[in-house]
C-alpha cells in the first residue's frame, strides 16, 4: 500500500508498505480522503513536535476517512462497507523495518479499534494495547459525505474544547487565528450560541471567511478596537478570550480584554515551550487560563453526534473550510502551500 513517509527533516516520500492485517478488535479501512493537519503535521515534517524530533522515518497523518473491508472476529461494532474516521496506524502494525509510525493516518490503509467492544470485554487496558483515540475511532453515518465526515475530525475537537473551557452560550468571545481552528470556533461558536464573537487575524480572506461563518467582527494584532475593548469596565469586556494560534504573547495580549472572572484560553501547544509568563498585573483580580494541549477523548465523541446533525440540516459544510485539494501522489506541494500559510483546510484524494 501507499504509505506517505517522512525520511528526514522537510523531505517527504511515498513508499510501499504491506497492507496491515487486522487483529480481532480492529477493522481495515481503505482511505478515500485525508486532511492535512496544519499545525501537527506542519511540526511533524519540520522535527519539531514535541518527542518526535529524532523519530524519523516515520508514516504521518491522522486524519482520515474511508470505508470498512475487513472487520476483526471480536470487533461488534463495524461493518464492512461503513464509513469510519480517525483510522492509523502504529508502529508494529506498519511491519517496514525501521519505520516508525508517525500515527500513520495518510496510509492507504488503516485500522480503526472497537472500544466499546474493548470494554465490553474489559481489555482497554495497556497490556492489551489499549490508547486514548481509540475512543473516537468511529463509524459515520452513510448520510455524511466523505468530504464533509473528514472535516470531523477538526471539528470534534474544537466542540469538545468548548467544554475543556467552560463556554457557556451567550458568552462574548475573541479568538486568535484564522486558520482551520480559529475558524472552526467562529462557526461552531455560532452553532453553538456564543454571544458577541471577534476574530484578530492579520489576513483579510480570512476575516472575510470569519465574518461569513458568523463573526460581528475582525480585528488586525495591532487594532485600535482591541484596545477599546480592554478600556471597557469589567463588566462590558470578554467572557473569554481564544489563543488558535499557540503563542505565549497573546496570554498577555488577552488579559486586559476579559472581564473579571473571564477565561484565557490556549487551544494547541506550545511547541519546546517549558514555561510561560503571565502577567497577572494586566488582569482583573479574579480570571482563569485553561490550557487545551490534548483532546478530552470523551468530549471529542460526544460531540459527533451534534456535528452530524447540523451537517445533517445544512448548517455545517466541509466546503467551506476546504480551501485546496491534491491527489496523494502531490503530498510534498499539498504540505508546502500549507506551509506557505495558503491554505485553510487541504484536502488529499485517494480515489
Amino acid at each position: 500500500m501507499k504509505t506517505i513517509c517522512v525520511t528526514k527533516p522537510g523531505d517527504l516520500e511515498i513508499i510501499d508498505t504491506p497492507i496491515p492485517q487486522p487483529k480481532p478488535y480492529q477493522a481495515l479501512v481503505k482511505t478515500e480522503i485525508a486532511c492535512i493537519c496544519n499545525n501537527t503535521d506542519s511540526e511533524l515534517v519540520s522535527g519539531h513536535f514535541p518527542g518526535m524530533e529524532n523519530a524519523f522515518p516515520f508514516a504521518l497523518g491522522h486524519e482520515s476517512i474511508g470505508k470498512v473491508v475487513e472487520v476483526g472476529d471480536k470487533a461488534k461494532n463495524f461493518k464492512v462497507g461503513e464509513r469510519a474516521i480517525s483510522g492509523l496506524v502504529f508502529d508494529d502494525e506498519l511491519n517496514t523495518d525501521g519505520l516508525q509510525s508517525g500515527w500513520g493516518g495518510f496510509c492507504e490503509y488503516v485500522l480503526i479499534n472497537d472500544h466499546e467492544s474493548m470494554v465490553d470485554d474489559s481489555v482497554n487496558d495497556e497490556k492489551n494495547g489499549w490508547v486514548e483515540v481509540f475512543e473516537i475511532q468511529t463509524t459515520v453515518s452513510d448520510s455524511i459525505s466523505a468530504h464533509d465526515g473528514v472535516l470531523l475530525c477538526t471539528w470534534r475537537e474544537v466542540l469538545g474544547a468548548f467544554r475543556d473551557f467552560h463556554l457557556k452560550p451567550g458568552d462574548n468571545v475573541l479568538i486568535y487565528g484564522g486558520g482551520p481552528v480559529g475558524l472552526s470556533f467562529v462557526k461552531l461558536g455560532r452553532l453553538f450560541g456564543l454571544g458577541w464573537i471577534g476574530l484578530v487575524d492579520r489576513h483579510n480572506e480570512k476575516k472575510d471567511l470569519a465574518i461569513q461563518f458568523g463573526a460581528n467582527e475582525t480585528f488586525d494584532r495591532e487594532d485600535e478596537g482591541l484596545n477599546a475593548l480592554a478600556d471597557k469596565p469589567t463588566d462590558g469586556k470578554l467572557d473569554a478570550v481564544i489563543d488558535a494560534v499557540g503563542k505565549p504573547e497573546i496570554i498577555k495580549q488577552s488579559l486586559p480584554l476579559i472581564k473579571r472572572g473571564g477565561s484565557v484560553c490556549v487551544y494547541g501547544f506550545y511547541a519546546g515551550l517549558k514555561e510561560f509568563v503571565v502577567h497577572n498585573s494586566l488582569a482583573d483580580f479574579n480570571y482563569n487560563i485553561f490550557v487545551h494541549q490534548w483532546p478530552t477523548r470523551l468530549y471529542e465523541k460526544e460531540s459527533q453526534p451534534i456535528l452530524c446533525k447540523w451537517i445533517e440540516e445544512g448548517k455545517l459544510n466541509g466546503s467551506e473550510f476546504t480551501s485546496h485539494r491534491f491527489d496523494i501522489n502531490d503530498i510534498s506541494d499539498a504540505l508546502k502551500t500549507v506551509q506557505e500559510r495558503k491554505v485553510i483546510k487541504a484536502i488529499l484524494n485517494y480515489i
